[in-house]
């Protein structure tokens, strides 16, 4: 089904604002998903979840968090086709709980030992997207910089496609991560250099960590804006017309696996899994933030941490604006490299400045291999 006809089969024509019934739907429908394929991974274990999450599950939470969104979908259910006409999400998020239960709830028991062979990542990308929706969809429909930019704003499915092909192959993406990151720190690991930082307080190392690896990002990224061939696949990351916290997974693999794994490498010289775990976990809040739809900003903090404004200006189509802020995390990176750019007001547009792509995921993943986009022509001229 296309974007066109899901928006047109849950969506109707009334008044969209809290109250009005419809968020109790989206929350109905949403929390219904997620507990139904909660409910799907403890049928199936060894298929759908990660053998790297399973040991750190605390299951007894686990099965009490499954619970609560049956629950809440039900009861957000009830709700929304009290207060709205149409009740077809409201249906659709009752009926889901509904299925979670009777396979079985949260009661479901594992029996089968587990082993640590090929899996699909379903558990991860619910908890990802349970705990991301979590935090950003309130403060971009209580705070948003764009008011008339709806949550269910053109090509939000594709992002949704997008975030999905970054959590369910989760083996195979930590695979191509990990290999170049391991196989370098092999050759290149100085022993004293880790002693050295292992010495700091923790939150030091933290921090020189989340340095370390933005100095990396300026790296990788300027060669993705500036190598033309690397431009055919970071190209689709700037295509969103409109910037909210879902739109920032739009990259493609190649995109994903190289920066990734380029950043982990001088990681891994020097830090301990630990530290790289806390960054990860770090990044991966900041970098969703820093694309949010959220206007407040903190001024006096904004020349020192990237704030949602700032990168924001990296996705902007205006000229004086691209190949700018390619930090991801301090601005001032890219004042020492002379790439800063930020005039204190909010971009007007967004998206690829007079070139086109694809649309739709498949031709998005396969044709930057065989097709050069407008910049890449322009750029193999001017070179």
């Amino acid at each position: 089904m296309s974007e066109q006809g899901i928006n047109e089969f849950f969506g109707d024509t009334q008044d969209t604002s809290f109250g009005t019934g419809w968020w109790s739907g989206v929350a109905a429908a949403f929390f219904g998903v997620l507990a139904f394929g909660a409910v799907l991974c403890l049928h199936f274990p060894q298929i759908l979840s990660s053998p790297e999450l399973r040991p750190y599950y605390p299951m007894h939470l686990m099965r009490l968090l499954i619970q609560a969104l049956i629950i809440a979908a039900v009861l957000c259910g009830v709700v929304s086709s009290i207060l709205r006409r149409k009740k077809v999400l409201a249906l659709t998020g009752t009926l889901l709980a509904v299925a979670a239960a009777a396979l079985g709830g949260s009661s479901v028991p594992v029996n089968e030992p587990l082993t640590d062979g090929p899996a699909i990542g379903l558990d991860w990308f619910l908890l990802d997207m349970l705990l991301m929706a979590l935090i950003y969809v309130p403060i971009e429909r209580l705070w948003p910089q764009y008011k008339d930019q709806g949550a269910f704003r053109d090509q939000w499915t594709l992002d949704v496609v997008y975030f999905m092909s970054t959590h369910l192959p989760i083996q195979v993406l930590s695979f191509l991560v990990l290999l170049p990151a391991t196989q370098v720190t092999r050759y290149l690991a100085v022993p004293s250099v880790a002693q050295f930082i292992a010495k700091m307080p923790w939150l030091i190392q933290l921090l020189l960590a989340i340095v370390v690896a933005d100095f990396a990002e300026w790296t990788i990224h300027r060669a993705f804006h500036k190598v033309p061939f690397l431009w055919r696949f970071h190209s689709i990351h700037h295509s969103s017309r409109a910037l909210d916290w879902i739109a920032g997974s739009r990259s493609h693999f190649v995109d994903d696996t190289l920066v990734r794994g380029f950043i982990l490498v001088p990681l891994m010289l020097g830090f301990s899994q630990n530290i790289i775990l806390a960054y990860l976990v770090f990044v991966t809040l900041h970098a969703t933030w820093t694309h949010c739809n959220f206007g407040p900003n903190v001024a006096w903090l904004e020349p020192y941490v990237v704030m949602p404004r700032y990168h924001h200006w990296h996705h902007s189509s205006q000229k004086e604006a691209i190949d700018r802020n390619f930090a991801i995390h301090f601005p001032w990176i890219d004042r020492l490299f002379g790439t800063y750019y930020f005039p204190k007001v909010w971009p007007e547009t967004y998206g690829l400045a007079g070139e086109e792509i694809p649309r739709g995921f498949i031709r998005q993943t396969f044709e930057p291999f065989i097709k050069r986009n407008a910049r890449t022509k322009v750029s193999i001229l001017e070179a």
